[in-house]
């Protein structure tokens, strides 16, 4: 299946998103800027962090993490033509040797690395991926998630309410 990127406002955003997922379809929807600096800014990202953005479409929240924090990131995106377009974004802005991207899907990568895992997933995505997350990160590493919050009964730390839609930060708990 080919997907295509175009802009929609944001409401119509919002109300697409409720639809796909009901649908049970994930699409790619590109975070805006202000928003993947208030992510990692909440993170508390730096030069001493590794950052993974699961389902990271063009590569931006990996590209800003590198470029304006001075982090080493990894996206990850089931689709190649994503990956495709993060490279191209990494190399324009001269942080290819910084960022690492991979066509696979996030539920079957190893995340054990990350400092700091970033997200746009839909609700019923998060729920999936709590599990991993708990499981496979060490103890303290920040997770940042934009408009969805499908941690259940493990609650944010903190959430920032100054776009559209709330981002939300966990730290992940000693075991």
């Amino acid at each position: 299946m080919v997907r295509r990127a175009f802009l929609l406002s944001p409401l119509a955003v919002a109300a697409a998103a409720q639809c796909e997922e009901s649908r049970g379809e994930t699409p790619w929807v590109p975070s805006p800027d202000e928003v993947i600096e208030t992510m990692l800014r909440l993170a508390k990202v730096g030069r001493s962090d590794v950052v993974y953005d699961l389902g990271c479409g063009d590569g931006r929240v990996v590209v800003m993490a590198a470029q304006k924090f001075g982090a080493k990131a990894v996206g990850i995106d089931i689709e190649p033509v994503r990956i495709g377009e993060a490279n191209a974004a990494a190399h324009a802005a001269g942080v290819s040797g910084k960022v690492r991207f991979v066509e696979r899907d996030f539920h079957q990568t190893d995340i054990s690395p990350a400092s700091v895992v970033a997200l746009y997933l839909y609700t019923r995505e998060m729920t999936k991926l709590k599990p991993k997350l708990l499981s496979q990160l060490k103890p303290g590493t920040r997770v940042v998630a934009y408009q969805f919050n499908g941690m259940g009964d493990w609650k944010p730390r903190t959430v920032v309410r100054n776009h559209l839609h709330p981002v939300y930060l966990w730290i992940v708990p000693k075991r």
